[in-house]
């Protein structure tokens, strides 16, 4: 910061340029490579920078390696990103603050394709977890400020790899360790990790 302070009086001298357009902000993309196949998402960092922040610093820190979908429920979503097979939580960071009312100004919904924040009763409890729609889920999207009526933070889109989330949505499921929906046998996130746009 002080570096950028020392600069702004000489810019003070030059004239006045018209106001620059602000470059829209880049969209990063994810490949989450599952053990029924690759997933890329689309991250919208200018609705829910944040919720896109979090996301990507467990990506960068490999944290999503070796964890699986636990929980998945047919004409629902899937859900992973926080267990490890055994069905123990991986060691996660603070949660953050549930970003689903501006993304949802903005116009994200929790729709059949999106990737959403998961967490508890509590609308500031998102950590890790995430899942992705595998139908309209409305009843998801953002309300009012209530707990109730917070909403789930939709963050971004599958741009492929939609046909794995749908095997992964039809895998047999049972009850494991008082977990409901777990798969009766494990669907791995082998990696995930930053990948360029097309």
């Amino acid at each position: 910061m002080a570096a950028l302070l020392c600069v702004l009086p000489a810019l003070a001298q030059t004239p006045a340029a018209p106001p620059a357009q602000e470059a829209p902000q880049a969209r990063p993309r994810v490949q989450i490579l599952t053990s029924y196949g690759p997933v890329v998402v689309e991250l919208e960092p200018a609705l829910a920078p944040k919720t896109v922040a979090n996301f990507l610093r467990y990506v960068k820190e490999g944290h999503y390696a070796g964890t699986i979908f636990h929980r998945v429920i047919a004409g629902f979503m899937i859900q992973g990103g926080g267990m490890l097979p055994d069905l123990t939580e991986k060691p996660c960071h603070e949660p953050i603050p549930n970003e689903a009312a501006p993304a949802f100004q903005g116009g994200l919904r929790n729709t059949r394709g999106t990737i959403a924040m998961a967490r508890t009763e509590d609308p500031g409890s998102a950590a890790a977890q995430f899942y992705i729609n595998t139908a309209d889920n409305a009843a998801l999207d953002y309300k009012d400020p209530s707990a109730a009526g917070a909403g789930y933070c939709v963050f971004g889109r599958v741009v492929s790899g939609m046909e794995a989330v749908d095997k992964i949505e039809k895998v047999n499921t049972i009850m494991r360790k008082g977990m409901q929906n777990v798969p009766e046998y494990a669907v791995r996130i082998k990696s995930a990790e930053v990948v360029a746009a097309p």
